[in-house]
């Protein structure tokens, strides 16, 4: 009896050592699975989007709380000013996810005028015979450099399984864009439909997208002085205040309840403001439909 108790005694230990391990040995993939929050899948496609896949939304948000909390100490320590300090700790916290909000649209604008320079050379794979999968492929040599890693994965992906739909959802993941969505669904629907006027539908949408690049183009040069505009009518106050809130008479007053009311104050009418010209001068971005 008690050499029976002993191996299961011993069987649960190892089983309880497993799965204390098992976050730590299971694939990647599989624990990514299993995250079922929005916020996570939302910041995994912004950093998918960013050009930074590789990087954990657990690390970026480690990054926002440790620098969110240096600049209030620093803040602090130079400002002796508790509401200051607050905004300031507040205003680091969300800057490394404003940061790869503006990294993921610039990539997305400047990878716009790519798209019909990658339809064209899908164009041309398949007119000259190559099979879809291959016309795919050869975007990882032929196609416009910044697009090139993502078609290499789709290479080895489609060499390792074989399963072009499979490997179609991972370079849809890998390039988290909404025109490269509608490009994919489209090789997707002809690979498993068929049909013979798949080089016309996308000669037709590479001239679409070329036309669409343009016009926004045009719109977002006209509109950026509003941009600019509102960011620079937003930092202004804030740098003279944090400028007068070194003096010790000056931190002594924003110290008092009017103080913090006056800046608390500021910072809404800062914030309506700036939103409101962010609306004036927004240029609405087109939605993964297909991802």
């Amino acid at each position: 009896m008690s050499v029976a108790m002993g191996i299961v005694v011993g069987l649960l230990l190892g089983l309880g050592l497993v799965l204390l391990a098992s976050p730590f040995l299971w694939p990647m993939m599989a624990r990514r699975s299993r995250v079922r929050n929005p916020a996570f899948s939302l910041l995994r496609e912004r950093l998918a989007q960013a050009g930074m896949a590789s990087v954990s939304p657990t690390a970026v948000i480690v990054v926002a709380v440790l620098s969110g909390t240096t600049l209030f100490a620093v803040t602090l320590a130079l400002v002796p000013v508790a509401v200051i300090a607050i905004i300031s700790g507040a205003v680091a916290l969300f800057g490394p996810f404003a940061l790869i909000s503006w990294r993921a649209r610039s990539r997305r604008a400047a990878a716009r005028v790519l798209w019909p320079d990658v339809v064209d050379h899908l164009v041309s794979a398949v007119r000259s015979g190559l099979a879809l999968p291959d016309s795919v492929e050869a975007l990882a040599n032929t196609g416009p450099v910044p697009t090139r890693a993502a078609f290499a994965g789709f290479q080895s992906e489609y060499r390792a399984t074989g399963n072009f739909s499979i490997a179609l959802d991972g370079l849809k993941s890998s390039l988290a864009d909404p025109v490269a969505d509608r490009i994919l669904e489209t090789l997707r629907m002809s690979r498993e439909v068929g049909g013979s006027e798949l080089t016309t539908v996308l000669r037709h949408l590479s001239a679409y997208l070329r036309q669409e690049a343009a016009i926004r183009s045009e719109v977002e040069a006209r509109q950026s002085w509003v941009m600019n505009a509102a960011k620079l009518g937003v930092a202004a106050p804030w740098i003279i205040l944090l400028l007068l809130a070194t003096r010790p008479e000056a931190a002594a007053a924003y110290s008092t309840g009017a103080g913090v009311a006056l800046i608390v104050g500021g910072l809404l009418v800062t914030s309506i403001a700036y939103r409101i010209m962010l609306a004036i001068g927004h240029i609405p971005e087109e939605r993964r439909w297909f991802a």
